[in-house]
This record gives C-alpha cells, sequence and structure tokens, in this order.
C-alpha cells in the first residue's frame, strides 16, 4: 500500500488523478500484450495436444475445461489477493502462476505424463484469470462514463498478443520439434515466457496501486462531505445480477463452440496453419473491437450492448448449419461472430459490475463474478466435446447460439435497473 503521503499527492490534484489514470492504463496495455500472447496458446493447441496424449476425441475439451477450472480458482484467489494487498500483487501474482502451469505443460508432453498435464493446465489458467481481471484495474480510477472505454482499451491490448500467439503456432512447433520436444507443446514455451514477462510488468511499474489511490480519493470526499459515506458501502444487487448473467452466458457458449472449431477443422483435413488463421481471426474479434465496444456501451447503455452480444452470439452458432461443414470461410465468419459476441457481453458485463459495487468491496466481488465466468467456461468446454462426439458439430453451434438468447429476457426483466446504473 501507498505511503499517505504518496497518495496525498493524488488526493489533492485531480491531475495528479488524470496522470494515474493514464500511466495506469499504459502499464495494463503493455502487460497484456504479453499476455494475451499467453492465453492463446491453451486456445489453439490445447485440444490437439489433449486428442494427442488420450488418443480420443471425446477428451478434447479437457483441457480448456481444466484451465478455465483453473482459471476460476485463480479468479478468486487474485480477487482476494487484490482486495487486500492491490491490483500490482493479485496480477502479478497470478500471471507468474500461469507462466508456471505452461512451464508444466511443455515438462507433461515430453514426458508424455498425463496427470502432470492435468495439474499444469489447472495452474495455467491462473494466467487466464488474471488477463480477464487485468481489465478492472483500469477502471479504478476513471469515472461513470469512462468505465467501459477503460476495459475497451485493456482488450485492445490483449489483442496483440492473442493474435500473434496462433498465428506462430507453426513457428513455435518448428522451434520445439529443433529442440526435441513435441510440435503441439511449442506454444506452451511462448506462453510461459509471456506470462512471465507480463507478471514482471505489473510487479515493478504499477505503482502507486490504483486501487488504493481511489480508496483514498473516496474516504477523502467522505471527510470532507462532498459524499454521503454510505457510498463506501452501496452497491446494486440488481445490477451484479445482470452483469453475472451476461458474462456467464457469453463465455459458456464462446468457449463450447471454441473448443471443437480446431478438431472438426483437423476431422476435415484442415491443416494446424489454417486452425492458427481461424483461431487467430477468432481471438482477434475477442478483443480488437474493444475499443469501440467501450464506447457503445458507454453512450448507449450496458443493456443495449448486452442485447446485442446474445443476437450476435445466435447469428455465430446459426452459420454452420446453413453452409457446408468443410468450409474455410464458413468457420472464419462463424468464429468471429463468436468473438465479437463475447467481446460485447464482456465489457458490457464488466462495466455493469463496476457500476453496482463500491470500492470497500469491488475487487473482491469481481474475483468472485470471475469465478462463475471460469466455472461457465469449463463446463462449456467440458461438455463440448462430448456433445460433438454424440452429434455433431453443427448441433453443438446452434445449440449455444440459442442458449445465448437467454441473455435478453435477463435484460429486458431489469431495465428499469440498468438505466438507473448507467447513468449513475
Amino acid at each position: 500500500m501507498p505511503h499517505k503521503a504518496e497518495q496525498s499527492a493524488y488526493i489533492e490534484s485531480s491531475e495528479k488523478q488524470m496522470e494515474l489514470y493514464r500511466r495506469t492504463l499504459i502499464i495494463v496495455v503493455i502487460s497484456q500484450i504479453f499476455g494475451g500472447a499467453g492465453l492463446a496458446a491453451g486456445i489453439t493447441v490445447g485440444a490437439l495436444l489433449a486428442q494427442e496424449m488420450l488418443g480420443s476425441n471425446s477428451f478434447a475439451g479437457v483441457p480448456v475445461a481444466l484451465f478455465t477450472l483453473g482459471s476460476a480458482g485463480s479468479a478468486f484467489i487474485v480477487g482476494r489477493i487484490s482486495q487486500r494487498f492491490g491490483r500490482r500483487i493479485g496480477l502479478a501474482g497470478g500471471f507468474l502462476a500461469g507462466a508456471l502451469g505452461a512451464a508444466g505443460v511443455v515438462i507433461a508432453a515430453i514426458t508424455s505424463h498425463v496427470y502432470l498435464l492435468f495439474a499444469s493446465l489447472l495452474i495455467y489458467g491462473a494466467g487466464t484469470a488474471t488477463n480477464l481481471q487485468a481489465r478492472y484495474a483500469g477502471t479504478d480510477l476513471a469515472g461513470s462514463t469512462q468505465r467501459a472505454t477503460a476495459v475497451s482499451i485493456a482488450m485492445v491490448a490483449t489483442t496483440l498478443g492473442a493474435v500473434a500467439g496462433p498465428n506462430l503456432v507453426n513457428v513455435m512447433g518448428d522451434f520445439a520439434e529443433a529442440i526435441g520436444i513435441p510440435s503441439l507443446a511449442g506454444p506452451f514455451i511462448l506462453a510461459s515466457f509471456a506470462y512471465f514477462l507480463a507478471g514482471l510488468i505489473l510487479l515493478f511499474f504499477l505503482r502507486p496501486d490504483p486501487l488504493f489511490v481511489a480508496r483514498a480519493i473516496t474516504s477523502e470526499r467522505v471527510e470532507a462531505n462532498q459524499i454521503k459515506e454510505k457510498a463506501l458501502e452501496k452497491t446494486n444487487s440488481k445490477g451484479i445480477a445482470v452483469g453475472f448473467t451476461v458474462m456467464v452466458l457469453s463465455q459458456f457458449v464462446m468457449v463450447a463452440i471454441m473448443t471443437m472449431t480446431p478438431v472438426h477443422m483437423e476431422n476435415h483435413g484442415h491443416d494446424l496453419s489454417r486452425v492458427g488463421l481461424v483461431i487467430g481471426i477468432h481471438v482477434g474479434a475477442m478483443y480488437l473491437p474493444s475499443l469501440i465496444t467501450g464506447i457503445l456501451v458507454d453512450k448507449f447503455g450496458r443493456g443495449t450492448m448486452a442485447v446485442a452480444s446474445g443476437i450476435t452470439l445466435l447469428f455465430a452458432g446459426a452459420l454452420p448449419a446453413i453452409a457446408p461443414s468443410d468450409s474455410l470461410v464458413t468457420l472464419i465468419f462463424s468464429l468471429a461472430l463468436l468473438g465479437l459476441g463475447w467481446n460485447f457481453g464482456l465489457i458490457s458485463g464488466t462495466a455493469l459490475i463496476v457500476d453496482a459495487t463500491s470500492l470497500a468491496t469491488r475487487a473482491k466481488t469481481q474475483g468472485a463474478v470471475d469465478v462463475f465466468i471460469a466455472l461457465s467456461g469449463a463446463l462449456g468446454g467440458g461438455i463440448s466435446g462430448i456433445i460433438a462426439a454424440q452429434t455433431s458439430y453443427t448441433t453443438l453451434s446452434i445449440a449455444g447460439g440459442m442458449i445465448s438468447l437467454l441473455i435478453i429476457p435477463m435484460v429486458v426483466w431489469s431495465r428499469s435497473s440498468l438505466k438507473s446504473v448507467a447513468g449513475s
């Protein structure tokens, strides 16, 4: 926690506050570039690595389920640590744990040790959780009309690494083979290095901690009677419920369809470079539109963009049903829409959670919500292989699209609350 003298400089100067807000965003952006590269490995080759080591398509969803389950536990821990020790310690620790997990996956691939693979994927999930929670760091010092934009800036930065990662699959695979490591473990070498750098950047440069400074500013305003003391404890349970639902459903649908896409493509004769292309476009669509999405969420409201998320995910799920199953173009458009729908849901849902929570409990609540987001992804990834094996990839996609429509009645039910929250 920063010294009181250091906090005082920011409490007394709005210019200093804006300077710290911008500096925080810059540090988060730099760390997210590396963090994005780290998360792409599991998305791109995790299912293929499991298929190779376990010899069955039915278990192809296990890696995504495991590192998403690990993400759930890590989200809770990172949230609690951030609440007590600040964003810097919580986020840096999460990325460093993710680096350790990625290194474990490489060792498991070398030794063909399935149980080590499973354990390492759980730990690797810490990087995924931290990547998501880093989006909150920029909102601590943001005003109510800047929050979605602050989230979006962090997510745009993730794009650079997240798009590069899948498209380096062949390069890292060749590198891995050159040093005697299975090619599918290559992207995890990149992941370990990238997460490690992201952690160090936050550990050394995210000073002073934005969460602690934001609390100090709020406390000072209470003492000066500029705001009521109840503002420190005020929460909006309906806003939290809506944000929670939007993010959980969009995460479930996205992970379920995304997980089986590499396996579906391989079964239809597409090589690893095409898999990398499709997943790269998908991950790009998850993060690249963020800056525009953030502006739209702040301008048109959280509920409007949440509904847009459900509709976009529906179209993403429907596309494979109306085109040849081996069509590369169809898969590119479907996965791009899948990423875009997730993007709409995550940014609108995140803004709702920030709006509805107080600084006194914000980091803890954000961590708890991210636990369920991760669990929904774990469930989606875990059952996707079973559904696709028992029915088809097309059936899986259509079912996912239909599930995403549940977002709409939730938003309609709470419309009056959303208007008041968005305007606060």
